[in-house]
């Protein structure tokens, strides 16, 4: 086994290694960049490095500090064939499968054939002459990658042109490989994936399968083990198919094979191999009792699988909810900022690499965290989620949490009635109202009119005097609206809020506020002028209003203005008109990119693009001015 591993990761994966090398006695060593360091706390060394795609930079690192072998985690580096050659070159182990399998594998083309001729089903596709496609739906990926980035489902022939443009560029950005394939598109199927497990002695087994049905924009959101639809016997046969898919590579460590499935039939197809450890891994641990990662490292030193098939066992279940730095009431838009309260879920498992008071940019994947959950029956282990993702809080940046719980608790996923377009089709019901809750409001009021306990009320501004207080009226900003409150008293001695009895407590880990003799725990934060508060798992983000009349906040105007504001922190990817155009309303203006996802901004009414602040390659914060669209005159 080795002394010192290299993890060429960051965020939660990074951290989840460690904690594994850390169990065995394994000195890690964390790489990070300079803006990005907040997972290096839990290794025992750290190295600089310009950027993690950078594997001269790694390798050397590595070297240097004296490592034998070199973790890819996922992302990044993971399935890239050269690194791994390079790590070889330089007398390091990958820890992984040889660079054959990743190149079998890696090229989504190759794969299908190469596992094809093992026997295993695959959907029909191809990878040329892509622009005269005819049969549709259809859905275009990257022949490089994986995590969903770059897949577009196109529903005619007049779509195909700007999917196959779009779907090229973010494939060169996500993977440096603009090569495509279009495919059949099985409407309405589910995903499930089988995980194998293969040693340098020829031993190939699989650990089951894990439920990915649940997606947003090709990315899983929450996925289980086992799958709710799989019988013993469809288990069997799909875990020797993708046994069958290791074996035609000479496949050797942890990989996932992914299946298409007619959820009416059962009737499944490859649809691609992941050639390392998957996002959502811990479900699979949790039911089979098995360390993924230390399974990893033992291949890796060529010591052989400590168990075979039959003796893989299944308990239980478990569920895995993604946490992510987006807003799903926004169309799922990348978020950011600082977190400046952190509170994770105790008795289930939580993987991640937040901290308090660090920064969430939009350079990296909005993933920020894994919440899983077991129990001995699917129902519970559904109840155990809700209830730790109840518990989560993240104050300073916008989060999916909500989202995770409604959706966790929606009739079709409760009943395991799953497939790949459910998100979308029961969105509505899934991200509600954006609505303020009145007594979150005024809650807000109340922490931004207190008073430190004992003050002086003569001290105090809030209009205090001997008799009756007089009203200081709160204007809070809260997602683009103000909302003026009624505030007057001591909040913690006595207060009213619009004229209701009200009383704040400050605790440990946040306030108490009582309204109308009912009381409620807030997770808080305050920032200058801006506070967070928390609850049940959402968040609420107010700013104090300086300006003075509700309709004066700047940029509120939208399209009535013709400013053209970015809706998220990004980096512009692409500039389609230029100063002096004349653009009608919808048409195409810029490509924002953030996260890895691309957000085209469009004008916001006929006219002519008197301003271009921007240009290709330039970071914008959410609200910049990107440019600015005048109506004609006559």
């Amino acid at each position: 086994m080795f002394s010192t591993v290299l993890i060429a990761n960051r965020g939660e994966i990074a951290v989840r290694i460690i904690a594994t090398l850390r169990r065995l006695g394994i000195a890690s060593v964390a790489v990070h960049t300079a803006s990005d360091d907040l997972h290096v706390r839990h290794a025992d060394q750290a190295l600089q490095i310009p950027k993690y795609l950078d594997m001269e930079a790694i390798v050397a690192a590595a070297v240097a500090c004296g490592a034998q072998a070199v973790h890819p985690g996922y992302g990044f580096l993971a399935e890239n064939a050269e690194f791994a050659r390079r790590c070889a070159e330089a007398g390091l182990v990958f820890i992984g499968p040889p660079p054959r399998a990743i190149d079998a594998m890696g090229d989504k083309i190759r794969a299908k054939a190469t596992v094809a001729a093992a026997g295993v089903p695959v959907v029909p596709g191809s990878a040329e002459s892509l622009e005269t496609w005819s049969e549709f739906p259809a859905l275009i990926k990257p022949s490089a990658g994986g995590g969903g980035k770059g897949m577009v489902v196109v529903r005619s022939a007049a779509e195909l042109p700007a999917a196959l443009e779009s779907a090229r560029r973010t494939a060169v950005n996500a993977f440096g490989d603009g090569t495509l394939l279009i495919e059949r598109y099985i409407d309405s199927p589910r995903h499930i994936e089988i995980q194998v497990m293969a040693d340098t002695h020829g031993n190939v087994i699989h650990l089951g399968e894990r439920e990915c049905s649940l997606q947003r924009r090709h990315q899983k959101i929450i996925e289980e083990a086992p799958s709710p639809f799989v019988s013993a016997e469809m288990r069997a046969r799909m875990g020797a198919a993708a046994v069958d898919a290791a074996r035609s590579v000479g496949y050797v460590g942890a990989g996932t094979v992914e299946f298409i499935v007619d959820g009416t039939t059962g009737d499944y197809h490859f649809m691609e191999m992941n050639t390392r450890l998957q996002v959502e891994h811990p479900v699979t641990e949790l039911v089979t009792g098995l360390d993924l990662v230390e399974l990893q490292l033992r291949a890796a030193a060529g010591e052989p699988l400590p168990l075979a098939q039959e003796e893989v066992r299944l308990r239980g279940h478990a569920v895995e909810a993604r946490v992510y730095a987006e807003d799903p009431e926004r169309g799922f838009l990348p978020t950011g900022g600082r977190v400046l309260a952190l509170r994770e879920p105790a008795g289930v498992r939580v993987d991640s690499g937040l901290a308090e008071g660090g920064v969430v940019g939009s350079e990296f994947d909005p993933m920020l965290s894994k919440v899983i959950a077991w129990a001995p029956e699917r129902e519970d282990a559904l109840r155990v989620l809700d209830r730790a993702l109840g518990e989560t809080v993240v104050l300073g940046v916008t989060t999916n949490v909500p989202f995770l719980r409604a959706l966790a608790a929606h009739p079709a996923v409760r009943a395991g009635e799953l497939d790949t377009g459910l998100v979308e089709r029961v969105l509505p019901e899934l991200v509600g109202t954006a609505e303020l809750p009145e007594d979150v409001a005024a809650a807000a009021a109340l922490v931004f009119h207190a008073v430190p306990q004992g003050a002086d009320p003569w001290e105090v501004t809030d209009g205090w005097r001997v008799g009756e207080p007089a009203w200081t009226t709160w204007r809070l900003e809260s997602r683009g609206e103000v909302h003026a409150i009624r505030v007057r008293g001591l909040p913690e001695v006595s207060a009213e809020v619009e004229g209701v009895p009200a009383r704040l407590f400050r605790l440990p880990d946040g306030v108490a506020v009582e309204l109308a003799g009912r009381t409620t725990r807030y997770a808080a934060a305050r920032d200058g002028e801006t506070l967070w508060l928390g609850r049940d798992g959402r968040s609420w983000v107010f700013t104090r209003h300086l300006i003075g009349d509700p309709g004066d906040r700047p940029g509120a105007a939208g399209a009535a203005d013709g400013v053209v504001r970015s809706p998220m922190p990004g980096t512009v990817l692409v500039v389609k008109a230029q100063q002096g155009d004349q653009v009608a309303e919808g048409q195409p203006l810029l490509i924002v990119e953030a996260m890895k996802m691309e957000h085209t901004i469009t004008a916001p009414r006929d006219g002519v693009v008197t301003e271009l602040a921007v240009k290709v390659g330039q970071p914008v914060d959410m609200d910049a001015v990107l440019a600015v669209v005048h109506e004609e005159e006559s």
